[in-house]
């Protein structure tokens, strides 16, 4: 007989209050944000980085899985079953068909992306799990980043009925999720289930920007950086005072941040 403790598993995000509205997942993860807080210190070096950004994605990979991959319920025996013929497990687990893409945004989201798409295999049909890989490059213009550049991307099939996650450290501007988004859509290759957007640090603007260009996506982040928002804003719920949240610099670089993620993990740093 079924044990019914197993038939509805229950799961609930532990997330920061906002009032960014719905689909922005501010994460609330003591652990997580004592790793990330530790990546970013200038005292953290390779191979440090990787590892502490591998560590921060898987746990944020099985995260975004249990909030938002469909489930079914499975009948499994264990190694009991030689023994008892209650030896077997029949509850719900992640749905093995489930369909992902991963979209690797180079350079800063090749690790993440890697690390998320080996996490993905371990749960559902490996066969159902790919990459992508999008070269993106600032476009700047006065020293402002006004889009992204995706010249050379590859991208390997349809999206329609997938799941496509973007995992890309540092959601500054958004202009590179923006212009990887419209570029899928121009493809035409099929309307994605849904899409997921998981970042290690985001800031208003990033926010307000993808939540009025694209507001069907789902923002997940270990962290919300607006450090040069006003007092007022800063002793207030996030999204309470919006107008006075700030949390680019006049580069366009996140504060506090971590700087350049990208030349970080690339061990290309001066």
């Amino acid at each position: 007989m079924s044990d019914i403790h197993h038939l509805h598993l229950q799961y609930r995000l532990s997330e920061v209050r906002h009032r960014y509205g719905p689909r922005v997942h501010i994460l609330s993860h003591p652990t997580l944000m004592t790793i990330l807080a530790r990546l970013c210190s200038p005292r953290t070096r390779q191979p440090a980085v990787s590892r502490m950004t591998a560590q921060l994605y898987r746990s944020m990979a099985l995260m975004i899985a249990d909030a938002e991959f469909p489930r079914v319920r499975a009948r499994v025996e264990t190694r009991m079953r030689r023994y008892h013929r209650e030896g077997v497990y029949e509850g719900e687990i992640i749905d093995p068909g489930t369909r992902v893409v991963l979209v690797d945004v180079v350079r800063a989201g090749m690790l993440p992306s890697q690390v998320c798409f080996e996490a993905f295999c371990e749960l559902v049909n490996p066969d159902g799990v790919r990459q992508d890989h999008f070269f993106s490059q600032r476009i700047t213009v006065n020293g402002r980043v006004t889009g992204a550049d995706l010249r050379g991307s590859k991208v390997g099939g349809r999206y329609d009925g997938r799941i496509v996650v973007v995992p890309d450290p540092m959601a500054a501007t958004g202009s590179s999720l923006a212009t990887v988004l419209e570029y899928i859509e121009g493809l035409k290759r099929g309307r994605a289930r849904k899409v997921i957007a998981a970042h290690l640090i985001v800031t208003p603007e990033y926010i307000r920007r993808v939540r009025q260009a694209h507001p069907g996506v789902e923002i997940y982040a270990i962290r919300l950086d607006r450090g040069l928002s006003s007092k007022n804003a800063l002793k207030s719920v996030a999204g309470a005072r919006w107008a006075e949240e700030r949390g680019l610099n006049e580069h366009q670089y996140i504060v506090p941040g971590a700087g350049g993620f990208g030349e970080l993990l690339s061990n290309a740093q001066e």
